[in-house]
């Protein structure tokens, strides 16, 4: 770990202090939140990696999506992770987000998450333990490091084809574009 690198802090300071001080948004649905609350007890301990609860997606740099993801649902996370400041980062806790967990051929599930919101991380499982978590934001740090970790750039340089996958299942938002389309989103 880094933390003991000084010249490593002193190099890019705001990327160090993004990277160690994660706030993290929940939308857990269904069987998701039962593995987030021992990840803040003393057992895990998530602030021993800088990784504290945000009570609202404007003071979040981390959004953690658990559980399955329902066409009602969807359009909330959306709404909040349009919400979060820049840099933001997207993990995906547990099969559902991922491809529909057991709930694959639901007419009502979102089988790919990553058609309406950029994902930069992935953890597998029906439901992985709390420690996955602290895996996941390990990597997350190695992505932050190696500037891999960058959806909401993407977010915003492909906004159209988002947006466009959004409105496939919606129909017309009935909120403005986040960013504008046309020009640079094409």
């Amino acid at each position: 770990m880094d933390r003991n690198n000084i010249k490593h802090w002193l190099k890019n300071p705001a990327k160090m202090a993004h990277k160690y001080s994660l706030t993290v948004t929940y939308f857990c649905t269904g069987c998701g939140i039962i593995e987030i609350p021992p990840t803040i007890t003393a057992r895990w301990d998530a602030e021993r990696f800088g990784v504290t609860p945000g009570a609202s997606p404007r003071h979040a740099n981390l959004f953690l999506i658990t559980g399955y993801v329902s066409l009602k649902t969807l359009k909330a996370i959306i709404r909040s992770y349009e919400q979060m400041p820049d840099p933001k980062f997207v993990v995906a806790f547990g099969s559902c987000p991922i491809n529909g967990g057991m709930y694959w051929d639901s007419y009502n599930t979102i089988k790919s998450l990553d058609k309406y919101i950029p994902v930069d991380g992935w953890i597998a499982g029906c439901m992985p333990r709390p420690e996955t978590i602290f895996i996941g934001v390990t990597h997350l740090w190695t992505l932050i490091d190696k500037e891999m970790a960058d959806g909401y750039k993407k977010y915003k340089k492909n906004y159209k084809f988002y947006r466009k996958n959004q409105e496939m299942l919606y129909g017309k938002l009935d909120w403005e574009p986040f960013y504008p389309i046309g020009g640079d989103n094409e």
